[in-house]
């Protein structure tokens, strides 16, 4: 499965779960009676507790139709969560109608089905149920029951109090579900790019992995090409002076012997190639990060500064090489001649700068940059150096996964822009790919 179809996967499980709204139906179920309870019988109040059971029962059997229509696993189109969830509102909307409409304390309830939607619905889907929950409010403030009180007396709200009440319930729908839709929205932006960055680790850490195959590789085929070899040497012995076959098996035997030593070539350098790299110094792993990126017309100047202890060497990472190369890559598209990376360790902490001469970071871009999806470092730059977003998101990840801290800057005086990670020298010697 590619990383495409992981997204499509992720966004529809963002859809409602049957067994989430059952759970909060039952809430409302057992909250509503227990406040009929409380009310009617409690205090006392002449309730019209028929009605109102009546309405409750509405709900009970309609979570109990759904229950058994639906498996608990269930995830419902947002049309039909919509359908639900405006009954929901329609059920709270008549036990509010004759309990005393806005004068009821319990009507800022009617702000619930919209947040719940707010949190798993598409946009069109929340202004619908929010119109709906606008339109019942709006009705509630002018056409009611009156509001069960003492007996003997009746409770009449000041209009100013019912206008308070309707303003107070509107806005609060409409914060609450902004507020709701933004949180699960920026979730699923971070869900999408985590799944982004294990894609890309998975990816690099194969790529490390392809010389260990190749020796494999290499070793498996020995045998069947070596008796390849000794079967075309006893037919070209049988058949060397052959007009017909003598020349086929002499170009067999040849080749098998020429598989033969690609396979050995092959697997001596695979296992050179893993000792030398399983481990790297500072200094190589940082030529390795750079090296894709010297032919694009942007001077890369490195520099090295190591204390009496020598420069750190540690295991060869995916992660590190990835997000290394990510960073130097951006300050490549930005740079107008010149980017620098420089190093420097001692023995609490290795450090690596990599800045260069452009434009630098917006003062926009700083105060959100590592987000997911920022668009340009610059607004002023060219359109060709492309975005930090996703990319960015996933090198800043995969680097503070190894233990690293990094800092996003402008150089000062002469600009341009600098990342400065930091990683404590034990926790990079001790990092394994």
């Amino acid at each position: 499965m590619d990383y495409s179809e992981h997204i499509s996967e992720t966004r529809s499980a963002s859809h409602l779960r049957m067994r989430t709204l059952i759970r909060l139906r039952t809430l409302a179920i057992i909250g509503q009676s227990v406040t009929v309870l409380g009310v009617a019988y409690g205090f006392g109040f002449p309730l019209p507790v028929a009605s109102c059971f009546l309405l409750i029962a509405c709900l009970a059997l309609l979570n109990i139709a759904l229950r058994i229509k639906y498996p608990a696993t269930h995830r419902l189109s947002p049309s039909t969560s919509t359908l639900i969830l405006g009954l929901d509102i329609l059920q709270l909307f008549g036990l509010l109608f004759i309990t005393g409409g806005l004068s009821n304390p319990f009507a800022v309830l009617v702000c619930v089905p919209v947040i719940v939607a707010s949190a798993s619905l598409p946009v069109r889907n929340i202004v619908v149920l929010g119109a709906i929950a606008v339109a019942a409010v709006s009705v509630l403030a002018f056409y009611h029951r009156p509001l069960p009180w003492y007996p003997d007396e009746q409770f009449t709200a000041p209009l100013v109090l019912v206008a308070g009440n309707w303003i107070a319930i509107v806005s609060m729908a409409a914060f609450a579900a902004f507020y709701a839709y933004r949180v699960s929205a920026e979730a699923e932006e971070l869900a999408d790019a985590l799944m982004a960055t294990e894609f890309t680790l998975q990816r690099e850490q194969h790529l490390s992995a392809l010389d260990g195959l190749a020796a494999a590789a290499a070793h498996e085929l020995g045998t069947p090409l070596a008796t390849i070899t000794v079967v075309a040497r006893e037919m070209e012995r049988a058949l060397g002076d052959d007009e017909r076959f003598g020349e086929d098996v002499q170009l067999l035997r040849s080749q098998s012997e020429r598989c033969r030593d690609i396979m050995r070539r092959l697997a001596t350098l695979a296992s050179a190639d893993e000792e030398h790299m399983r481990r790297l110094p500072l200094s190589s792993l940082i030529e390795e990060v750079i090296a894709p990126h010297r032919e694009f017309g942007v001077d890369i100047e490195v520099a090295h500064e190591a204390g009496p202890e020598g420069e750190p060497v540690g295991q060869r990472n995916a992660g590190i090489i990835y997000g290394l190369g990510n960073l130097v890559e951006n300050a490549v598209d930005f740079a107008k001649s010149t980017v620098r990376v420089e190093t420097e360790s001692n023995a609490d902490e290795v450090i690596i700068r990599i800045d260069d001469d452009g434009r630098g970071f917006s003062h926009d871009v700083l105060s959100r940059i590592g987000d997911p999806y920022v668009t340009q470092r610059n607004q002023s730059s060219e359109p060709s150096a492309g975005g930090l977003g996703l990319g960015l998101f996933i090198a800043k990840t995969l680097l503070e996964r190894s233990g690293a801290t990094l800092k996003f800057s402008n150089r000062e005086g002469a600009g341009g822009a600098k990342v400065t990670i930091r990683w404590p020298r034990r926790a990079m010697e001790l990092v394994e790919g």
